[in-house]
């Protein structure tokens, strides 16, 4: 490897955002190690670069230790979306706590900078709209969704700890909403499940009344806030997100106007504990980090859905 270049390590990097950190470090020339499982992940998403000298795939659970040379981690592994974190509620959570562990261990012994892939399910289902960092949530211990929810603020507070205990250097995201070209179509998440009933044929799934709010940040955005907040100076938690509110109802009228509008909208109940609005407050990552949303909604459907389409046309 040539001297000089910073050696990135992205564990969960053959997954949905973190093959697009992949591309976007790749790209500007910098030494990346992508560490996964390919529990969610795919190798098929890093496919375009892993004959490259500068790019390393290595098969790994972060629930285990590992040792490596690197100057800065980017901490994404943990299945994200319900259906995924809820297969093995105790995995989750073992993911959370022992894999952020594993990895701020290894930061402290090398040196390096982490930035933690929390998330905005840390607010739990907010009393407080919308939601600001300062928040501290409402958030149930034993619900469905505490092993994704409880367990991304004990990473959290790990992270916190490093930093107040050893001086680690860290950053810590909360990531609303994302989507984007590679959501795997079995994810359950509101955006995937939409296009692909839709690109099937079938109708489209709200869940209670589909009343309920989200915001919707296109994955390159995201990406570009990630970068910004691990290259500079403040240490978070901040939101990353798209300030721009949605109804779920909204959404799948979206995406049924871009793929079929004869599809009809049925109605299910409300899963446990879901949120019933969500909304970042972007004011800190707009002061800090210069960073805001760029992809509209209807714009980002659009190479979204195009890459759903090839994939289930390419499925035997």
């Amino acid at each position: 490897m040539p001297e000089g270049l910073t050696r990135n390590l992205i564990t969960g990097g053959a997954g949905f955002v973190g093959s697009h950190l992949v591309d976007r470090l790749m790209q500007a020339g910098e030494e990346v190690i992508c560490l996964d499982n390919y529990f969610t992940g795919r190798k098929a998403n890093i496919e375009a670069w892993i004959a490259h000298p500068r790019f390393e795939l290595i098969r790994h659970d972060v629930t285990e230790p590992i040792r490596l040379e690197v100057d800065r981690i980017w901490h994404l592994a943990c299945p994200a979306s319900p259906v995924h974190y809820q297969h093995n509620p105790i995995k989750t959570a073992k993911t959370s706590f022992l894999g952020t562990y594993n990895m701020l261990g290894l930061a402290r012994r090398v040196g390096a900078r982490l930035l933690l892939a929390s998330t905005s399910e840390v607010y739990g289902d907010p009393e407080l709209h919308p939601q600001p960092e300062s928040y501290r949530g409402c958030v149930n211990t034993i619900g469905l969704r505490s092993c994704y929810d409880e367990g991304k603020r004990i990473a959290e507070t790990l992270c916190f700890d490093y930093k107040r205990m050893h001086g680690t250097q860290i950053r810590v995201a909360r990531i609303f909403n994302t989507y984007g070209p590679r959501m795997l179509p079995d994810d359950g998440r509101v955006v995937s499940n939409f296009i692909v009933q839709a690109l099937n044929g079938q109708p489209l799934t709200l869940y209670g009344d589909g009343s309920q709010t989200r915001s919707f940040c296109y994955v390159d955005d995201l990406v570009e806030g990630l970068i910004r907040l691990m290259n500079g100076a403040h240490t978070g938690p901040i939101n990353l997100g798209n300030p721009s509110e949605f109804t779920i109802r909204q959404l799948a009228e979206l995406v049924r106007a871009r793929i079929n509008p004869a599809l009809p909208l049925i109605e299910k109940p409300l899963p446990m504990d879901d949120p019933k609005q969500r909304q970042p407050l972007i004011t800190l990552a707009q002061q800090e980090l210069g960073w805001q949303p760029s992809v509209a909604l209807e714009q980002g459907l659009e190479p979204t859905i195009a890459d759903f389409q090839r994939r289930l046309s390419d499925c035997p």
